[in-house]
């Protein structure tokens, strides 16, 4: 059958990116306790395309995925699938994305009853002339209780719901878990949020918050600074947006840096 995609295409224009996106499979993720979970993914992968060729071959894509949906998957292995999609492809770069929801047992902070909490994450991984990039992202939801309300305030002050998205590059030899940068960002919050509180873990979270209030730059700063000393991150983006309870607006804070 004729193929049209291999025929050569006359407008000089190389094609950064294409791809798909959006794609739905399963995938067996590899856990810090060395069990695996397997999470719904949505994925988005793409190539660079010469000039000269007419179009990619959309269907590889997804033959590759296929297989690699039965691997058991730290994030830096998906170098593999995507080294082997730009070799199927004969591109130069390309980039593999895959968000899903990681959930972990969580324990409420007094009773020490526990719930599943999810948390949206990505594994990144980016290939250019035969460079390798992997970039581990969450999204942490968090509470913050703000200086200045409590302050000003003789009762009380206002504290919302935030969230702290953070995406973190580092070695490929190397491994930084997902349970334990959460745990490294919520330590930075004024007090982390739970899927189960009874009446005596509420009382514990509220009066935590109270006593540590926290404006957005104060967790941004925080994050940055306990990143900075992490021993394998190279690189970070850290981004700090609390739903503001007396306003109709968000307050946010962004930093991205790349260790020397």
């Amino acid at each position: 059958m004729k193929d049209i995609q291999n025929l050569k295409d006359t407008r000089n224009v190389d094609i950064q990116k294409v791809g798909i996106k959006h794609l739905e499979l399963p995938l067996i993720i590899q856990r810090k306790n060395k069990s695996n979970q397997i999470v719904y993914a949505r994925a988005r992968v793409n190539v660079s395309l010469p000039r000269d060729y007419k179009g990619t071959h959309m269907s590889r894509f997804v033959e590759v995925l296929a297989e690699w949906k039965n691997k058991n998957l730290l994030g830096v292995d998906i170098k593999g699938c995507l080294e082997k999609i730009i070799c199927n492809l004969d591109a130069r770069s390309g980039e593999l994305q895959f968000k899903f929801n990681y959930f972990i047992d969580k324990e409420a902070p007094v009773t020490k009853m526990s719930a599943p909490m999810s948390y949206e994450a990505s594994f990144e991984g980016r290939i250019d002339n035969g460079d390798y990039k992997f970039i581990l992202g969450v999204c942490v939801p968090v509470t913050t209780l703000c200086p200045c309300s409590k302050e000003i305030s003789e009762n009380g002050a206002h504290n919302q719901r935030a969230f702290i998205k953070v995406k973190v590059s580092y070695d490929e030899k190397e491994q930084v878990w997902l349970e334990d940068l959460i745990d490294l960002i919520e330590c930075c919050s004024s007090c982390p949020v739970y899927p189960l509180l009874k009446r005596e873990d509420e009382k514990f979270v509220t009066e935590k918050a109270w006593n540590n209030p926290k404006f957005v730059e104060d967790v941004l700063r925080d994050v940055v600074v306990a990143l900075r000393s992490h021993p394998v991150i190279k690189e970070f983006e850290v981004e700090c947006e609390a739903f503001e309870s007396i306003h109709n607006h968000s307050a946010w804070a962004f930093q991205h840096e790349i260790k020397n």
